[in-house]
């Protein structure tokens, strides 16, 4: 385990509108208010069509293959997520949640997008005094948290 240590800043409340996707609207509302580090809780709802990353294709190997599952009908949400900024100092968000519908329940990764149908409403935790950003893993290819 590794990890750095922080304090919370300032505190946003988002209401977001009918249409907006994730993961862009978080990270262009953190690249406007200068958030560079946050936690980002989301609940509300999204909309048929919205994608999802579930998974690899394969476990590990020489390429990770991300699995992309399409969303049918309006569906409930419950997420969180952490924006970090890349190497090149742009916000990147992170979120993982949970939808549904009618008992129905999906699980996955937000960056495919996510888009809101009606309301999402989101609480945004500025964090301070931390390093921490995403950087490309040469032997994954992914972009992970790097402390």
């Amino acid at each position: 385990m590794r990890y750095d240590e922080g304090r919370i800043g300032r505190l946003f409340v988002l209401r977001l509108e009918e249409g907006e996707r994730l993961p862009d609207v978080i990270e262009n509302f953190a690249r406007e208010k200068g958030v560079e580090r946050a936690m980002v809780l989301l609940l509300g709802g999204i909309d048929d069509g919205s994608r999802i990353v579930v998974g690899p294709e394969a476990g590990r190997g020489k390429d990770i293959v991300p699995i992309v599952h399409t969303l049918s009908g309006i569906q409930e949400i419950l997420a969180v997520g952490t924006v970090f900024p890349d190497e090149h100092g742009n916000p990147v968000l992170h979120m993982h949640g949970a939808s549904g519908r009618e008992g129905g329940a999906s699980v996955g990764c937000t960056r495919a997008g996510v888009t809101v149908w009606l309301v999402g409403e989101v609480i945004l935790l500025e964090i301070l005094g931390s390093s921490a950003t995403r950087r490309k893993d040469p032997a994954s290819g992914l972009t992970l948290l790097s402390l």
